[in-house]
């Protein structure tokens, strides 16, 4: 699995399903779904999308990668 996937679960999302190479992620307290890309490279824009879905600041994002 990617890291992204691994950061956004310190956030509080948790797998809600897999759809092909996609992961849908659900965190219960905001009531968000972010999609996820099954990959083990990501585009930078692709990551800054994830990262805007998930109501997240670009800071907090990468400070959960320490």
């Amino acid at each position: 699995m990617i890291l992204s996937m691994f950061v956004l679960r310190r956030f509080g999302f948790q797998v809600y399903r897999q759809t092909g190479s996609h992961i849908h992620l659900w965190n219960e307290k905001r009531k968000l779904l972010v999609t996820v890309p099954n990959h083990h490279e990501l585009a930078k824009g692709t990551l800054i999308s994830i990262v805007k879905q998930a109501k997240i600041e670009k800071e907090d994002f990468l400070s959960k990668l320490k």
